[in-house]
């Protein structure tokens, strides 16, 4: 399917790898494209509603961190070697549906599924292999270390609680296969909401453990995760012992319960009176590489609310920005060094039924294929507690598998 989906500049492709996250599709790809709505000078967010009436039909595609200068006055002035537009979506030429036993095509007039079926079966993958980037990062460590300090201040002056920062590491003139590099990644860490994602010569290879925002039916939920831990590689020490020691750490309990409170608010904007609730709290989720701390927080939908009163109601999600969420987004502005772009903004579907489900970006690799631009970004939530050091450690260790699968 990828091999087959990258001829196409427009392909988006969705792979739970089987984890039991609440999901609907086991796999999902979206190839080509037949209308579509891109964020510009006369295309805004209000559009979006309109388009995906008058579509009625499959649709896919991202939205990125900026649309939140839509969203509240707001401003972004860092430089983005990327490029991705505030948002776009697409209805696909070809929506393909894959379970442990049933593929499913569907095509538009143009094409024949039979015959994309036969295809697929009879690719024979071709990689090409291209020298490991040297990644270079917007800050040095001391300057990173400082400003941690400096956020840890302005916490202290009581402008925050909580903030999200993060650093980019990044490299100019280089050249990867998408492909080959989203594989490698897969295998180096499989996880439930990775997406492959490309956009012209725009391309993002994720590889997310979190979920933004899911809709079935009336029921929406959020799923922030909050709270990190390393797999254990002692053998002295085991998994259980390290969940133990991230369960009872004040630190990490405290970023999780302080998103919690902000999700339910966010929710609770668009949901019926008294049906947002927390249906689970602090729970524990084993990833390949580290632990993660995720609640889930649910709601029932008030008539009429439309999907742009969705995301202007909890976009950015609370995970990638910190409480109270505008003014954290005005000191990640000031304090960051690189525009996050679709970093931290979100890829996922809507079906004919209305009903969607889009990720966080986060764990991703970022790459212009023009500019020969590489990108990969990573944060941790700032606290009064924090210790700069290990917040440092913290995102060297989130971009781990990034840095492995370009070797």
């Amino acid at each position: 399917m990828l091999n087959f989906g990258k001829k196409f500049s427009n392909f988006c492709f969705l792979d739970n790898h089987e984890y039991e996250f609440d999901k609907s599709y086991e796999c999902l790809a979206a190839l080509g494209s037949l209308n579509a709505i891109t964020a510009g000078k006369t295309c805004s967010l209000a559009h979006i509603d309109d388009f995906i009436k008058k579509s009625n039909d499959w649709i896919f595609g991202h939205i990125s961190y900026d649309l939140k200068n839509e969203i509240e006055d707001l401003s972004s002035e860092n430089q983005d070697g990327i490029g991705f537009p505030d948002f776009q979506f697409f209805v696909p030429e070809i929506v393909i549906i894959l379970s442990k036993d049933i593929i499913r095509i569907g095509v538009d007039a143009a094409h024949d599924a039979k015959t994309i079926f036969n295809e697929l079966s009879a690719l024979i993958p071709q990689e090409n292999n291209f020298s490991k980037p040297e990644l270079l990062s917007r800050f040095s460590k001391n300057d990173y270390l400082e400003t941690v300090k400096k956020l840890q201040q302005h916490i202290l002056k009581g402008d925050c609680y909580e903030i999200c920062f993060c650093q980019e590491f990044y490299a100019d003139s280089v050249q990867i296969d998408p492909v080959s590099s989203f594989k490698k990644l897969n295998l180096l860490s499989p996880n439930p909401f990775s997406a492959f994602y490309r956009s012209g010569e725009k391309y993002l290879l994720c590889a997310s453990p979190e979920r933004f925002l899911k809709r079935s039916g009336n029921v929406i939920i959020s799923q922030p995760i909050k709270g990190t831990s390393r797999r254990s590689s002692d053998e002295n020490r085991n998994d259980e012992e390290e969940i133990n020691l991230l369960l009872s750490d004040e630190k990490e309990r405290s970023e999780n319960i302080m998103v919690v409170d902000l999700v339910r608010n966010d929710l609770s904007k668009i949901c019926e009176e008294g049906s947002v609730s927390v249906k689970e709290y602090l729970k524990i989720y084993s990833f390949p590489h580290v632990h993660q701390m995720i609640s889930t927080i649910a709601g029932e939908l008030r008539n009429g609310v439309t999907f742009t009163d969705m995301l202007s109601a909890t976009f950015p999600m609370g995970s990638m920005t910190g409480v109270p969420k505008k003014k954290v987004m005005e000191l990640i502005e000031q304090y960051e060094r690189t525009k996050r772009g679709l970093f931290s903004g979100s890829v996922g579907y809507i079906n004919p039924e209305g009903d969607f489900d889009f990720n966080v970006v986060i764990r991703s690799i970022l790459y212009n294929d023009k500019k020969q631009y590489l990108s990969i970004q990573a944060g941790s939530a700032i606290t009064w507690k924090s210790d700069p050091e290990k917040e440092y450690e913290e995102c060297n260790l989130k971009i781990a598998a990034m840095r492995a699968a370009l070797e």
